[in-house]
């Protein structure tokens, strides 16, 4: 009998310390999930604050509407790329036309310095009507090729304009 008195005492004290241990053990867990949340809390505002809070859908959309800004920038950058190919193009032919109107220019001013030695009156008057309507001609050529490099310096202008938007 004292011998079971003594093995109870013996398990009492087993389940005292047991009792003891657990109680440490809660309260620890208790000051690490109190310190848990107040290290949520704090994350919580710096997620806020830094703006990382979105969902993924948030994300999801939000990086869907960059791709669409980027690729609305990348057609703009296309048109006017293309516009300013076109506008060289075209200048590019004027500025040939322009070569070939002078050179017709000047053949058509030895003509008339032959028509002249010849001293051929109609012929003369045939040869200056031409060199005439080839100069205005020429004039023509030349304001257009003016607007055409106007043009041209004004899409560059805003290309880089937009290019420049595009990179910031």
């Amino acid at each position: 009998m004292e011998e079971e008195k003594m093995n109870l005492r013996l398990d009492l004290d087993v389940q005292k310390l047991e009792a003891e241990k657990l109680r440490k053990g809660k309260i620890k867990a208790e000051e690490d999930l109190d310190s848990l949340k107040i290290d949520y809390k704090k994350l919580r505002l710096s997620i806020r604050t830094a703006g990382l809070g979105n969902t993924s859908e948030q994300w999801c959309k939000e990086i869907r509407e960059e791709k669409n800004k980027v690729d609305r920038w990348e057609r703009k950058f296309q048109e006017v790329q293309a516009r300013n190919e076109a506008l060289e193009k075209s200048l590019s032919e004027s500025q040939k036309e322009k070569c070939e109107l002078k050179d017709s220019v000047a053949e058509l001013e030895r003509s008339l310095r032959q028509y002249r030695n010849r001293n051929s009156a109609i012929e003369l008057r045939v040869s200056l009507s031409r060199i005439e309507e080839m100069k205005k001609r020429i004039e023509e050529l030349e304001a257009a090729l003016q607007n055409y490099e106007i043009q041209l310096e004004t899409n560059i202008i805003l290309w880089e304009k937009l290019w420049f938007r595009f990179e910031s």
